[in-house]
């Protein structure tokens, strides 16, 4: 079983920066693959999308909404994500959800963000806000 905490959520000014951290618990690099997913709507987790990812050999991808704003990062010798989020929008607000995907073959980064949905863990999620 592994946990995963998320932190660094608040509140912003559109064109404000916020940057979000997610730890594991234990060892996962080896075994998983990190991203973060995102519900806007208030909903349930799984009626959000997934925002960007890291692939096999630290591969990034993210959607489309968000790229050139977003940075994602990982520090294997912490167990630890980051993700930088520049330039944001009233729209980009929600819950950010740090997952783990497993590591079952080499996966790009496109290929980890479209597999987000079946992560095999997740975080508690923590809350974006972006006023205008």
């Amino acid at each position: 079983q592994v946990k995963l905490v998320e932190s660094g959520g608040g509140s912003v000014r559109a064109g404000g920066s916020l940057t979000l951290s997610c730890a594991a618990s234990r060892g996962t690099y080896t075994t998983y693959y990190f991203g973060w997913w995102r519900q806007r709507s208030g909903g349930s987790r799984e009626g959000g999308e997934p925002v960007a990812a890291i692939g096999v050999d630290g591969d990034p991808a993210y959607t489309d909404s968000v790229k050139g704003r977003f940075s994602i990062s990982q520090d294997n010798s912490k167990d630890t994500a980051s993700l930088v989020m520049n330039d944001l929008r009233p729209e980009d607000s929600g819950v950010y959800y740090c997952a783990l995907v497993h590591r079952r073959k080499r996966l790009t980064g496109m290929q980890v963000l479209g597999d987000m949905a079946q992560a095999t863990y997740w975080g508690q999620g923590t809350q974006v806000t972006v006023s205008s």
